[in-house]
């Protein structure tokens, strides 16, 4: 029996036991997330420092996921993320020992936030790379809106048990378990049929590559569109590990079990919208990447009225469906349009765009926070991802370019074919 359109990837073996793997981790992942921001607000109680484990975290993205493009061009994936997912256990787990033996500091948090981002920085492309390698591009969408399904399940499920850990055992608890989660996916790896070989394209210098693929993504109209659009969200929406934390302290007064039902909402809203697109099952149309853009800053922007845990709920879920609708349909058109040879450089690009330049909204918004309150820092951040994402459809409209005015104003649009860069 045929699988429908939207479920067509898990007809590969090799991705069901790769999305059962990161089903798993990434409860331990979202379990550690809490657990973090959690651990630093007891052990400072500052907005700020809290901003700062951001920036540490994400920073390597930022500094080296150019590199890692180039890097996850060359490698056999499947052994390079083996080598990631090792580390990321591995500082999970040193964490866990922190914690549990009472020596835990905040300069350990700091050091141990960079180590993740660095793992992290090199685990992206390869592993989003993999994963047309596992399903091919026909079922690439399905593949992309099942993956962001399991993730933002995992979103949903993590905090609400890291909540209830926290609030009976303490933090540790949650550190341990992310690290023992990484064992899934690890073995899930080892049981693949899939390698991930390197692609037989010429090779020039590392420099010369990453080069390649910045010009490819410069002269790609749609590329460089679903970027810039990627850039307003990622600078002003995308920074819930240090906001949602201080929503709940701060304006909401709520302890750890609240922090992680605020977190749990976030993440129900992005699993109902990770399977609208799975429903959907094709590559999406720019006009919705940029209206759900739009609607998500309008619902950030919201968040700074907001004094009561009901109605922060109900916002931050609306905020989880249409950011991740938005986030999907990035993936879905960058990779589809992508060349085969430069699809691990294009996803770095992604990747720095996304989550490179996360440190410093990071720090923008603990310093706004810290500053004027959490309200405010919402306030200005909702308003300035709006009107950086009206602007860019205004201007992308009046460009007359070949792709990106007729979609913004209403056509349906395939992605055009790829082309060496």
């Amino acid at each position: 029996m045929k699988l429908p359109q939207g479920l067509r990837s898990l007809e590969h073996r090799d991705f069901r036991l790769f999305i059962s793997g990161q089903l798993v981790s990434l409860i331990g992942t979202w379990m550690q997330s809490v657990a973090q921001a959690w651990l630093v607000l007891q052990l400072t109680d500052s907005a700020f420092k809290l901003g700062v484990i951001g920036a540490l975290q994400f920073g390597p993205m930022f500094l080296f996921s150019f590199l890692a493009g180039a890097v996850a061009d060359r490698v056999h994936k499947r052994r390079m993320i083996i080598a990631t997912q090792t580390a990321l256990m591995l500082q999970a787990f040193v964490l866990g020992a922190l914690c549990w033996s009472g020596h835990a500091r905040y300069w350990h948090v700091a050091v141990l936030a960079a180590c993740y981002g660095l793992a992290n920085t090199f685990d992206v492309p390869v592993r989003q790379a993999f994963v047309v390698e596992m399903v091919g591009k026909q079922d690439l969408p399905s593949a992309i809106a099942l993956n962001s399904a399991v993730f933002n399940g995992a979103r949903m499920i993590g905090p609400a048990v890291a909540g209830i850990l926290i609030a009976r055992y303490g933090v540790a608890p949650a550190f341990a378990l992310n690290g023992l989660s990484f064992l899934a996916v690890i073995l899930a790896l080892l049981a693949m049929q899939a390698q991930g070989l390197p692609s037989p394209h010429p090779r020039g210098s590392v420099r010369d590559e990453i080069a390649a693929g910045l010009r490819y993504a410069r002269d790609t109209p749609i590329v460089l569109l679903i970027l810039s659009a990627l850039l307003c969200v990622s600078l002003f929406i995308v920074n819930h590990n240090v906001m949602v934390p201080l929503l709940a302290r701060h304006v909401l007064h709520e302890g750890a079990h609240g922090l992680g039902m605020l977190m749990a909402g976030l993440g129900l809203g992005a699993v109902a919208g990770s399977l609208a697109m799975a429903i959907w099952g094709r590559c999406p149309p720019l006009r919705l990447l940029l209206a759900t853009a739009i609607i998500s800053s309008a619902l950030t922007l919201l968040l700074g009225a907001v004094s009561r845990l009901a109605p922060a709920l109900a916002v931050l879920a609306g905020v989880g469906f249409f950011q991740v609708v938005f986030m999907a349909s990035c993936n879905t058109m960058l990779q589809a349009e992508a060349p085969d040879h430069l699809r691990g450089r294009v996803l770095s690009i992604y990747a720095f765009v996304f989550a490179g330049v996360a440190p410093i909204g990071s720090l923008l918004m603990g310093t706004l926070a810290q500053c004027f309150g959490t309200s405010v820092a919402y306030g200005v951040a909702g308003a300035a991802g709006l009107l950086g994402l009206l602007v860019l459809t205004w201007a992308s409209e009046q460009s007359g370019g070949r792709v990106t005015a007729a979609a913004v104003i209403g056509e349906n649009i395939d992605v055009a074919p790829a082309r060496p860069a």
